[in-house]
């Protein structure tokens, strides 16, 4: 976790990357499933970084609620984000306190991370799909130690 995050509190972000900002640090980090309407299309595409992929608002509220129940503390650091035309993508840090089973290995208490590489497409000014990813195999071996 050597990378810093990025110092957002005194960027001027475009709206796209405002959104990206928002989905990050409001929704997920304060895991305000709220948010989703305002961000998303009704039927969005959806590939999460940990592997499902979904369709729509309902799938999308359930995978925070497992992530965010699984990893305490859940927090999305964001790296980099790069805007081209209707597109934002990135490097992400996420990280946790393992807490439930996942991927067949029993709670740790660790606290893990693991890198996502998400790109987000826009339409109208919301998001039409997210595909994010994850260096699953990164986490875990951090789970395991």
């Amino acid at each position: 976790m050597d990378e810093p995050e990025l110092d957002l509190s005194q960027a001027s972000l475009s709206p796209q990357k405002e959104m990206v900002r928002i989905f990050y640090k409001e929704l997920w980090d304060g895991a305000d499933k709220s948010l989703i309407p305002a961000l998303f299309h009704a039927d969005f595409t959806f590939r999460g970084s940990l592997g499902p992929t979904l369709v729509g608002h309902d799938g999308f509220a359930e995978y925070v609620d497992h992530v965010t129940s699984t990893f305490g503390n859940y927090t999305t650091d964001i790296i980099t984000m790069i805007e081209e035309g209707s597109r934002v993508s990135g490097k992400m840090r996420f990280h946790g306190f393992h807490r439930k089973e996942l991927f067949n290995l029993t709670p740790s208490g660790k606290h893990v991370w693991w890198i996502g590489m998400p790109i987000f497409t826009f339409e109208n000014d919301l998001i039409r799909d997210l595909y994010v990813l994850g260096d699953i195999h990164g986490l875990i071996s951090r789970i395991r130690g």
